[in-house]
């Protein structure tokens, strides 16, 4: 206890303590927060439950009038809950209950119910420990099913039958494979049989909902943990079909091709070792999205993928649209670093031009050390001196690119003469014309041709018209 007590936060709970006692209710922090107190991961969200209908609003109100200035309190009576916001703090309460679920929904019948109840209708036992916070049991620890030993030894389980939890709330075999990938903790193997035993059942959880914990999966500190996890329990191909699809080896001819999925995994966990962008880590996992239905066999080539790249890009809309991703900025980069992924990498192997390097940099615009971040985490060859060889031709790359952008001032580039000034030049309406005009002034200046600048981009396009039959308006 005296542990405890060194670690809360001792204002909050001797504040909420005293509101229960004057109302009289028994209560207790819970959850999150006691597990995260013996992690030492600080938390400003703390979880109470008291014993009693009706307690958890009566002493959210309690606790706000204690608090004074500054204490915002919500009341959910449909949920029976509510919640105090206090400068940094949130504190949400509510009262014991006890639940029962119908097969077809993961929405459960809420009775009232015992502090026994409460714990054991917890998903885990790291999430079923709580803390009195009454004056006489002050900072005793309710541990009915073992939390503190299976936290030490770093074991997610549930406290009561797995099948049943995770028949009742599906989401929750989501959520022992993100709290497994947080944590670094080993799924027990009766709890980790039972998720792939009710797998199935993911299907009455909503997309969004799913999309909430493979999102905390992904901003972990090792993805790659929560995927390999989705794949053993069975739950990857029922939420996400086409990263399922890139799993093993095919052989011909005693030639087989670089496992995709545990490639995929390697860059993505690089990606994340130097990036904590969300989008960045999605479009990591989705770089070679394509490759399954692009592999072909060739007799001279041995396996290719081509155009995977072209084809990935756009696969990226359906699967942002099938997983309730969003589909403006973030689906748009995502797009964007699939369809590029590959151009750094054949710099790297052809010569680098002044043109290709131009290309690169206006193409991917301010998403350019993004994209070199996921082309250098691209290169997972076994062959370390092939590893070697394409990280210094990257440099020399990057170098080459610091080298251009100076000299001719492309970083976020637009051509030097609008759709406005050639239909102003030649007096003449928005057409075809116009987009072969200026289309064909970024490529002069893209490759060279003449440099980046008004003056003598103007002359170009007035020799383009010219060519074309068309007139400058004096």
């Amino acid at each position: 206890m005296e542990k405890i007590l060194k670690r809360i936060d001792r204002r909050t709970f001797t504040t909420v303590g005293e509101a229960a006692d004057k109302l009289g209710y028994e209560c207790h922090a819970i959850g999150g927060y006691v597990r995260d107190l013996f992690l030492d991961r600080k938390s400003k969200d703390i979880d109470f439950v008291s014993v009693g209908a009706g307690s958890g609003i009566a002493i959210a109100g309690e606790v706000a009038t204690m608090l004074g200035h500054g204490a915002h309190v919500s009341v959910f009576r449909t949920y029976g809950t509510a919640q105090v916001r206090h400068r940094e703090l949130e504190l949400e309460f509510v009262a014991t209950r006890r639940e029962s679920y119908s097969p077809d929904s993961r929405n459960p019948v809420v009775e009232d119910g015992s502090l026994a109840d409460d714990i054991s209708r917890r998903d885990f036992t790291i999430n079923a420990m709580a803390i009195c916070v009454n004056k006489e049991r002050f900072g005793q620890l309710t541990d009915m099913y073992n939390g503190l030993d299976d936290l030490h030894a770093g074991i997610i389980r549930t406290p009561l039958d797995p099948d049943i939890t995770f028949s009742d709330d599906p989401l929750r075999m989501m959520r022992a494979i993100r709290f497994a990938t947080q944590l670094d903790f080993t799924i027990h193997p009766s709890t980790l049989e039972a998720i792939e035993r009710n797998a199935s059942r993911i299907s009455i959880i909503t997309r969004e909902r799913i999309l909430t914990e493979l999102n905390k999966i992904m901003l972990s500190t090792r993805p790659s943990i929560g995927w390999k996890l989705l794949a053993r329990t069975g739950l990857l191909p029922l939420i996400f079909p086409e990263f399922a699809a890139m799993q093993g080896v095919e052989t011909v001819r005693g030639r087989g091709h670089k496992d995709n999925f545990e490639h995929t995994l390697m860059v993505l966990d690089r990606v994340a070792e130097k990036s904590d962008n969300l989008w960045l880590r999605w479009a990591a996992l989705m770089h070679d999205i394509a490759k399954p239905v692009t592999k072909k066999w060739d007799e001279q080539a041995g396996w290719t993928f081509r155009n995977h790249n072209f084809i990935g890009a756009r696969m990226v809309p359906k699967i942002f649209r099938a997983m309730k991703m969003p589909m403006g900025a973030p689906m748009h980069y995502v797009q964007k670093m699939v369809e590029l992924h590959m151009r750094p990498i054949a710099l790297v192997e052809d010569v680098v031009t002044d043109s290709a390097v131009r290309r690169l940099i206006t193409d991917a615009g301010e998403d350019l050390d993004d994209l070199m971040l996921l082309c250098r985490a691209d290169i997972t060859s076994r062959n370390q001196e092939k590893v070697r060889r394409h990280l210094e031709n990257f440099d020399n790359v990057m170098l080459k690119m610091a080298d251009v952008t100076e000299r001719d001032n492309l970083r976020n580039f637009q051509p030097p003469i609008d759709g406005a000034e050639i239909m102003t030049t030649f007096g003449i309406p928005p057409s075809a014309p116009v987009g072969h005009i200026k289309n064909a002034i970024k490529d002069a200046v893209l490759d060279g041709i003449i440099p980046n600048e008004h003056a003598a981009a103007r002359e170009y396009m007035l020799r383009l018209g010219s060519e074309m039959g068309l007139t400058a308006v004096e």
